[in-house]
């Protein structure tokens, strides 16, 4: 029985990947996206840096376009789940590379193989508040994944021009076809090497209110009070 349990659900999980693939990839084709401060995330890795790109999960859908916009196969941890194993498949579809772990599910394991990574492929991808939150809310994953590679924290600030907004835990956005979708790579944080408890916390909290603010400001872009960020 244990065998034909794991057929089913080996079945099931690649049709939901193809499904999810193909869904996501028709959806892309209908969304104009405008890109802000791209270039200098590229330059800053042609010139041998590497990237942490953070975004709220509330807007992560649009990390569809990461890859393509900026040129580059970044990592990104996934939770060691069933649903992970879907969201898994199709995310190294689109070109990312998935490390799977939590903070509660190989969390030390994942975030060494997150520096690794980071090493590797010059960019990673970090969903700050995920995968349950508290929304808005920066989890010391972001400061101790920067801490030890010295890698630039860059805020992705993802606005969308007219969202389905779900009823979740942290109010989760689509963009509705055939509408845009702002993409802006905010300011660089640099987060010191062997920070003490208190620096540590003081740092999270710096990043937490500077993605709050960048966040607004760029869906104030919509409402015609740009925000501009030199590319």
């Amino acid at each position: 029985m244990g065998i034909v349990k794991d057929i089913k659900f080996f079945v099931a999980r690649n049709c939901l990947t193809s499904l999810g693939y193909h869904a996501c990839s028709l959806h892309a084709k209908t969304i104009r996206v405008i890109p802000e401060g791209i270039e200098r995330v590229r330059a800053h890795v042609a010139g041998g840096g590497t990237i942490i790109f953070a975004c709220w999960h509330q807007r992560f859908f649009s990390g569809f376009f990461v890859p393509r916009i900026f040129g580059m196969n970044p990592c990104i941890m996934i939770s060691r789940s069933r649903d992970g194993d879907v969201v898994s498949d199709v995310v190294a579809r689109i070109g990312w590379v998935p490390v799977r772990g939590s903070s509660s599910r190989g969390g030390k394991k994942a975030l060494q193989e997150m520096i690794a990574g980071v090493e590797k492929y010059r960019m990673s991808g970090h969903i700050v508040d995920g995968p349950q939150g508290p929304p808005h809310v920066v989890k010391p994953g972001l400061v101790a994944l920067a801490s030890q590679t010295g890698a630039a924290v860059c805020p992705g600030y993802i606005s969308y021009e007219d969202p389905w907004v779900f009823d979740s835990w942290d109010r989760f956005m689509i963009p509705k076809p055939f509408s845009r979708v702002l993409l802006r790579a905010g300011d660089f944080i640099f987060v010191p090497k062997d920070l003490d408890e208190k620096s540590f916390e003081e740092t999270r909290l710096a990043i937490e209110r500077t993605m709050i603010e960048g966040y607004a400001e760029a869906d104030a872009f919509w409402q015609g009070k740009r925000t501009k960020v030199k590319g």
